[in-house]
């Protein structure tokens, strides 16, 4: 039997973290999986290979039981063993049959199998005759973003998307958590790569990305907007009526305000799914009119005689 050293299979050294073994294990299962390599039994084996080593590496207890055993007797990748060489089940006739291309290989299923004697029994000293099983994979999980804008965000509309995988593009739709937060990891199960032979779906994990939208701006939970107003209004004070993104309200404007001052209003920013509302921020913005009547012309034309005045 050969012995099978998993940290190396996936590129790793025995330190590597849950996370460094998930991103092995997603780079290699895409590389070999049979989707993309028909008829190759060479990838099909590197294929199975990954699965064999993530299954063991990424549970605890079975990476636990594994490394003890390598760590015990320092096996390297390839070695050839037989358990009774060792000390253990010694007059046990092992023997290994596999149900297809795609089973476990005979040291995942000896120590692992649903038959086999398992680690705790080779420590032990004890062994039973194992029995292979056609094995199934869990479909790999695939990861995206989407742009969304605080609009969306605040009301928690339904989205369709286009996510592309091994098996084509699909199309999708879910709902936006009301709230949600820029950065934020959003899982829908099922719906990534397929399983083999039966396995589950992967996952999809969309990673949400607020970007400002038409109107509103978001930095944590303030939104900030332009507000346009006429330079009478400006200088003089005015109220004008703001469209929120959750309805109209008056504002005051205070007399000689200027342009790219801020007026913030309390309680009428974005809120996240804690609750926890922000502000809302005016940026003001003082714009002239686009077309002036004679009389205007001539209050104008009045207002610079007297700022000519008053600068002499």
């Amino acid at each position: 039997m050969q012995y099978k050293d998993y940290y190396s299979i996936l590129g790793l050294d025995k330190n590597a973290s849950q996370e460094d073994i998930k991103k092995a294990y997603r780079k290699l299962a895409k590389k070999y999986h049979p989707d993309t390599n028909p008829g190759n039994k060479q990838a099909e084996e590197k294929f199975k290979d990954v699965n064999e080593a993530y299954e063991v590496l990424s549970d605890p207890e079975k990476r636990k039981k594994y490394d003890n055993f390598g760590n015990e007797y320092n096996f390297q990748n390839g070695y050839d063993f037989d358990p009774s060489q060792f000390g253990f089940g010694k007059n046990v006739k092992y023997e290994f049959r596999t149900g297809g291309g795609m089973d476990h290989s005979d040291f995942f299923n000896m120590f692992f199998g649903g038959g086999g004697f398992g680690f705790d029994s080779f420590f032990d000293h004890a062994g039973v005759n194992n029995r292979s099983r056609r094995s199934s994979y869990h479909g790999e999980d695939i990861e995206a973003e989407l742009e969304i804008i605080p609009e969306e965000g605040f009301q928690g509309v339904e989205k369709r998307i286009s996510i592309r995988g091994q098996g084509g593009t699909k199309s999708l739709s879910f709902k936006i958590p009301k709230g949600v937060r820029d950065g934020e990891r959003v899982r829908l199960q099922g719906q990534g790569e397929a399983g083999f032979n039966g396995g589950q779906n992967g996952d999809l994990f969309l990673t949400l990305r607020i970007k400002p939208s038409e109107r509103f701006t978001l930095e944590g939970n303030d939104l900030t907007m332009t507000v346009n107003i006429m330079p009478w209004d400006a200088a003089l004070g005015s109220e004008t009526a703001v469209d929120t993104i959750d309805g109209r309200i008056l504002v005051k404007i205070p007399a000689g305000i200027q342009t790219d001052s801020k007026i913030r209003v309390s309680g009428k920013g974005y809120v996240d799914r804690t609750g926890r509302r922000g502000d809302l921020y005016l940026k003001i913005r003082i714009v002239n009119p686009s077309h002036l009547t004679n009389e205007m012309k001539e209050l104008y034309e009045k207002l610079r005689q007297a700022s000519r005045v008053r600068a002499m």
